[in-house]
């Protein structure tokens, strides 16, 4: 199994980039897929997670990135994206992808089976 992000870039700030995350080796159609960072000198922190259940799917985000960021995925292609619009210089960092072999909302890295290599991200002007 691998995960593969890519998408990264630099952005000026209030601009917009998406993220996407590449799934080979395995389906993950009702798994739960995530997103984390990791910005300079700093732990690797949550950033979203898109999961399935009955039928429907929910996404979930950390409070630094609710109502900027949206996760969507594409079972047909095993991707995952990471729409992020309204950049910040904070949002600066590498970004990983990360899927579970189970389901519902984990917003823990131990919570992850599958990482991908990160994309880096930043914002500045």
């Amino acid at each position: 199994v691998q995960l593969q992000a890519f998408g990264g870039g630099l952005v000026q700030p209030g601009g917009s980039l998406r993220l996407s995350c590449a799934a080979s080796g395995r389906a993950f159609t009702r798994n739960t897929m995530g997103w984390f960072r990791q910005a300079p000198g700093k732990e690797r922190e949550f950033v979203g997670v898109i999961s399935w259940n009955g039928g429907i799917t929910y996404t979930y985000f950390a409070n630094s990135v609710e109502g900027r960021f949206t996760i969507s995925r594409d079972n047909a292609k095993n991707t995952m994206y990471l729409q992020m619009n309204s950049l910040k210089p904070e949002d600066t960092a590498v970004y990983s992808c990360a899927a579970s072999r189970g389901s519902g909302a984990r917003v823990k890295e131990s919570e992850y089976d599958y990482w991908g290599q990160g994309t880096e991200v930043t914002v500045s002007s």
